[in-house]
C-alpha cells in the first residue's frame, strides 16, 4: 500500500469512528457499549496510521514533498473532525476547536506560502531558520512529544464516550475513577491546545518573512 494511500485510509477511517460513536445508540437499543467500543478501536488505528504512512515512505524511497503536504493536510483534517466532535458531545469547550482550526488556518497558510518559494515544513529545505523554531517546529522530539500528547487526548475523550454508553459499567466502576478520567482527559485536551499554539508561534514568525521580502516601499520623492 501506497504512502498516501495509508494517509487517504486514515482520513476515511477518522470519519468512520465519529459515525460509530455518533449511531452507537441507533446501533443497539440497550445501551450496549459495543459500537462506541469499535469507534474507540478505529480511532487507535487511525492514530497510528500516522506513523505508519512516514514510516513506508521512508522505507520504500518514496518520500516526497508533495506527500509530506498530503499528509500535514490529513492531520489538519483529522484532528478538526475528532475535536470538533467532542466539543459538540460536550466533552470539551467549543473554544478549542476554534482556536485549534484557527491556528492550522494560519501556519498552513504560511506553509503554503513557503511552498511557492520551494521551502516545506519539515526537512532539508524546511522554512524554518532559527534555531528555536527548528527546535519547537521541526526537532522530532517536539513532533513526537506533541503527537503522544494529542492521541493520548483523543484516546481519553474516547474512552469518556465509551463509558457513557455502558450504564452497568457506570455502577461498577467508582465515581471517582470516572471523575478523574473526565478530568484527566480535558488537562490532556488543554496541554495539547497549548502545546499546539506554542509550535504554531515559530511558523508564523518566520513567514512573515515572505511579506517582507515582498513588500515594495514607493518612493515619495
Amino acid at each position: 500500500m501506497s504512502p498516501n494511500l495509508i494517509t487517504l485510509v486514515r482520513v476515511i477511517m477518522a470519519f468512520g469512528s465519529i459515525a460509530l460513536f455518533r449511531f452507537n445508540a441507533s446501533l443497539s437499543s440497550d445501551g450496549s457499549p459495543y459500537g462506541s467500543l469499535i469507534g474507540l478501536l478505529v480511532l487507535v488505528v487511525t492514530l497510528v496510521l500516522d506513523a505508519v504512512d512516514g514510516y513506508v515512505a521512508r522505507r520504500i524511497g518514496r518520500a516526497t514533498e508533495i506527500g509530506a503536504a498530503f499528509d500535514i493536510a490529513a492531520d489538519r483534517i483529522v484532528e478538526s473532525v475528532f475535536w470538533i466532535y467532542f466539543a459538540s458531545a460536550g466533552l470539551i469547550s467549543f473554544w478549542i476547536p476554534i482556536i485549534i482550526v484557527t491556528r492550522g488556518g494560519i501556519t498552513d497558510f504560511m506553509r503554503t506560502i513557503a511552498f511557492t518559494q520551494g521551502q516545506t515544513a519539515f526537512g532539508e529545505k524546511t522554512m524554518m531558520r532559527t534555531w528555536w523554531g527548528r527546535l519547537l517546529v521541526g526537532s522530532r522530539t517536539s513532533r513526537v512529544a506533541y503527537g503522544v500528547t494529542k492521541c493520548a487526548a483523543f484516546f481519553a475523550l474516547g474512552l469518556q464516550i465509551v463509558f457513557a454508553n455502558a450504564p452497568g459499567w457506570q455502577s461498577a466502576l467508582a465515581a471517582g475513577m470516572i471523575n478523574g478520567l473526565s478530568v484527566g482527559a480535558i488537562a490532556l485536551a488543554v496541554s495539547t491546545v497549548v502545546f499546539c499554539l506554542v509550535r504554531g508561534v515559530p511558523v508564523i514568525v518566520e513567514g512573515m518573512r515572505f511579506f517582507r521580502e515582498t513588500l515594495v516601499i514607493p518612493k515619495l520623492w
